[in-house]
């Protein structure tokens, strides 16, 4: 199934056959290293209360507009992911890079991660902003809970920037998304292994090393907590939710999506079904992989720019 979730679950296979002793000692090393990795992050952003916990949310920028990010699943610290996309877009809009519970600074939280309950915490948090207008630009699986806002609250979105956003019903929606054996495997010290061996992620992405490092510790406190493994297994019932449906018709729709993708069988005409179905909607194809705020946040922040210029 494509693509609520980037290529984070390792490949682990063949060091589950490491000796026991070899097993023992990545075991201790990982509950030592975990130890020195939480005492190492570093705070940013702002707490907002949610719900009884809180919720952290980066805001950067003045502008009379406000963009609010939603991040992908499995994107364990948003608010550092999405910086890229930030610093271009904070000049001429304010924008808010929420990381919804489960994922960067953000507390843990037993509530059911369904698409409602992540739609209507991301709309509290805003309320506790004090914002109640804004374009929500969402990536991946934030398509589907950007749906979800827009039935809730259907005033308060002014438009939909997809940065190449599920889709109801799109091809394998239906497929679990893996993650038994992960807790044991990261207990065992294996993910950590795994991790060290593919090497830098964000190489020759516009991040310097204290981000990447810390984005590095807090993959390691949330890929596997208990919050994102709900989300991940809920994900087939999340797209069921919003099985046919569609964005109002008012609604501006702007979808940036990968041009040459392969993961998805007419994943660009499902985008553009999308876009036709209000009545302003507009599909921009980029070059890049899924996560196109890495390497093209200069021409979104443009096209983007673009489209919410009320001349235009």
């Amino acid at each position: 199934m494509r693509k609520p979730l980037k290529a984070t679950l390792w490949v682990v296979g063949a060091l589950v056959a490491l000796p026991a002793l070899t097993l023992a000692t990545t075991s201790i090393v990982n509950v030592v290293a975990t130890e020195s990795d939480l005492a190492a992050i570093t705070p940013y952003g702002q707490r907002v209360p949610v719900d009884g916990r809180e919720m952290n949310a980066v805001v950067s920028g003045t502008g009379d507009d406000t963009i609010v990010l939603l991040p992908g699943l499995g994107t364990a610290a948003p608010g550092l992911d999405f910086q890229p996309l930030i610093s271009e877009l904070d000049d001429t809009h304010r924008v808010i890079a929420l990381e919804p519970f489960g994922t960067g600074l953000s507390d843990q939280t037993d509530a059911p991660r369904t698409a409602e309950n992540i739609a209507e915490e991301a709309h509290q948090a805003l309320q506790g902003l004090g914002v109640d207008r804004y374009a929500v630009m969402g990536h991946s699986i934030a398509g589907v809970y950007a749906l979800e806002l827009s039935r809730l609250h259907p005033g308060e979105l002014t438009a939909f920037i997809g940065i190449d956003s599920s889709v109801p019903d799109q091809p394998g929606w239906d497929e679990p998304v893996p993650t038994d054996g992960l807790v044991q495997l990261r207990d065992l010290g294996l993910l950590r292994v795994a991790s060290a061996l593919a090497g830098d992620a964000y190489e020759g992405m516009p991040y310097d090393e204290g981000a990447k490092e810390q984005m590095r510790l807090l993959t390691t406190k949330n890929s596997t907590a208990p919050t994102l493994l709900d989300e991940m297994e809920r994900t087939p019932s999340n797209f069921a939710s919003v099985s046919g449906a569609t964005f109002p018709a008012d609604l501006p729709l702007l979808l940036f999506v990968v041009q040459d993708d392969s993961d998805v069988d007419g994943w660009l005409g499902l985008h553009e079904r999308q876009a036709a179905s209000v009545e302003r909607g507009e599909v921009v194809p980029l070059e890049g992989d899924h996560y196109l705020h890495h390497t093209q946040s200069p021409r979104i922040a443009a096209e983007t720019d673009r489209f919410l210029d009320p001349s235009s």
